[in-house]
């Protein structure tokens, strides 16, 4: 009972906003018509004493005390003491705010809503959150507020907070995961990544002093490895860039997933890609022939061949869009080739096959942000 007087409640306040405009304006329009009557008024009475005063001609006179008559007849239309009239399509929106906008209003709500569903209070939430990201990220918020020294809980939440796009709280929950735990090859890297995607993809100094760390604990680290490299690229030292790929690149297993990105970077900074072994065959990957072809390739001619292989997995996925590693692979290639426009429109198509709710659409645009490409609009 207490929420159906609530509701009448509310109901009642919304429309009394909504017609007070509409009557404040009858009143404004009352007040300014007497107000240009009292004006008129006193105009007749000062166009006497310039005639008396022999200042202006009868005839002049006359004819100004005409005009100032009809302009007087004009604004005093109504009769003494009766209410001025409201216009009717006044009437018409009153009748609709008092009656149809709230039966309107009801019955949306008795169709789509849940009048019989009980009060769920955020601490019952909390305690049984079910399937719900947001109860559960807030539950250990809670618990992290209570707990500030708990290491664990950190180490946990951080990569939950990056896999909902909330870099700045991962960054916070990385940091104290680990002060209080300790750094390990994973924190680090996932702290380099945090501030990376803070900086659009731009491997900053303190993200290269954290990846550096990392290869002192973990110096085979192809993650860590690889952004260190990507720094070099992006200080404008494409030699020192290309043979840190190539060495990450020989090191790397024949099939990892990471290698044709590797490739893409060791042939946009002027070398020749590396055998890519049991993952050759991928779509948009070059086969042996094309490595084979490209050893004996200017830089000009080399890139022209990894334009066409990037063209050809991009015409692959629009006759068949349900490739997740494709789509990955596609928009980290026009990174690559400095082609913001054409990853923008991939990430876009790949967001249409894997829609931002799931998790591959997060990775999605976890990856265009991390490449400094807009996802303004595509993450709804």
């Amino acid at each position: 009972m207490l929420f159906w007087i609530l509701v009448a409640v509310l109901t009642a306040v919304v429309a009394a906003i909504l017609l007070y405009p509409l009557l404040r304006g009858a009143k404004a329009a009352e007040k300014s018509r007497a107000g240009e009557a009292a004006v008129y008024r006193d105009q007749l009475r000062e166009l006497e004493r310039d005639l008396n005063g022999g200042l202006i001609t009868a005839e002049e006179a006359d004819y100004a005390r005409a005009e100032i008559g009809r302009r007087l007849i004009a604004v005093s239309a109504d009769e003494p003491g009766e209410a001025p009239k409201a216009p009717r399509h006044h009437r018409l929106t009153e009748a609709f705010v008092l009656l149809l906008l709230p039966v309107l209003g009801l019955c949306l709500y008795l169709t789509t809503g849940r009048p019989d569903l009980p009060s769920q209070p955020l601490e019952a939430r909390l305690e049984n959150p079910g399937d719900d990201v947001a109860v559960l990220i807030a539950k250990a918020e809670r618990h992290l507020a209570q707990n500030p020294d708990d290491g664990r809980g950190w180490d946990v939440l951080a990569p939950i907070y990056v896999r909902t796009m909330r870099v700045n709280d991962a960054q916070v929950a990385y940091r104290n995961a680990i002060r209080l735990l300790g750094p390990s090859p994973i924190r680090l890297d996932g702290l380099a990544e945090t501030l990376m995607a803070v900086s659009d993809g731009v491997v900053t100094e303190e993200a290269r002093q954290v990846l550096e760390q990392s290869l002192t604990l973990e110096p085979d680290n192809p993650r860590a490895r690889f952004y260190v490299a990507l720094s070099m690229e992006q200080a404008g030292k494409p030699d020192e860039a290309r043979r840190a790929f190539e060495v990450l690149a020989k090191q790397s297993p024949a099939d990892a997933p990471w290698l044709p990105l590797v490739n893409e970077h060791i042939a946009m900074n002027g070398g020749a890609p590396a055998n890519l072994g049991t993952d050759q065959a991928a779509p948009g990957n070059p086969t042996q022939e094309d490595v084979a072809a490209a050893e004996n390739m200017n830089a000009g001619d080399r890139q022209q061949m990894i334009r066409g292989m990037v063209g050809s997995l991009d015409a692959k996925l629009s006759q068949d869009p349900n490739n997740f590693e494709g789509w990955m692979r596609l928009i980290r290639s026009y990174a690559v080739l400095n082609d913001k426009d054409r990853a923008a429109g991939a990430l876009k198509r790949g967001l249409a096959a894997f829609p931002p709710p799931g998790e591959q659409g997060r990775q999605l645009l976890a990856l265009a942000r991390e490449l400094g490409i807009s996802t303004e609009g595509m993450a709804q």
